[in-house]
């Protein structure tokens, strides 16, 4: 009857078995990405964006740190498995102040993933074609290595690397 013909002619989905995980595509390297450390946000108004995590949201908030080497004011909210980095410019040179220039607002700047081994993540990166924004990684806002990788090989994202 009716039963049986919609029984038969129902699409039969495919599933992989369980022993075919995701981790089983990646391609093994002599380095592992780690978890997301942050997530950067570029602002016009450093005091502004602080009070609006603080005192709105309800954040944990760090105080100012300058980065003279990266040309760029820090602030850290914590949001208990990541943080957001409040990015400002510090001087007329800082990347962060020609990236304002084209978004008054401000917005998502970058990402931050840790890795095990930088130097080997940079090694394996270059062997890819993905191109690095420095010879060598320089000491981030944490104290760290950091590397930055060009937006145009990462489908528009600018991202950072940093030493676990």
């Amino acid at each position: 009857g009716l039963l049986t013909r919609l029984q038969t002619s129902a699409p039969v989905i495919q599933t992989p078995p369980s022993s075919h995980s995701f981790s089983q595509n990646i391609p093994s390297c002599l380095w592992k990405l780690g978890q997301l450390n942050h997530v950067a946000i570029a602002v016009p108004d450093l005091e502004k964006a602080q009070a609006f995590y603080k005192d709105v949201l309800g954040a944990q908030v760090s105080e100012t740190v300058a980065l003279p080497e990266h040309g760029v004011y820090t602030v850290f909210v914590e949001l208990g498995n990541t943080k957001l980095e409040l990015l400002h410019p510090l001087g007329e040179k800082s990347p962060i102040a020609s990236f304002l220039q084209k978004n008054k607002t401000g917005g998502m700047h970058h990402i931050c993933i840790e890795v095990d081994d930088i130097k080997a993540a940079m090694t394996e990166l270059k062997k890819k074609k993905i191109r690095i924004l420095s010879e060598e990684p320089k000491i981030g806002a944490h104290g760290k290595p950091v590397i930055f990788l060009h937006p145009k090989d990462c489908h528009g994202v600018l991202v950072e690397l940093e030493q676990a």
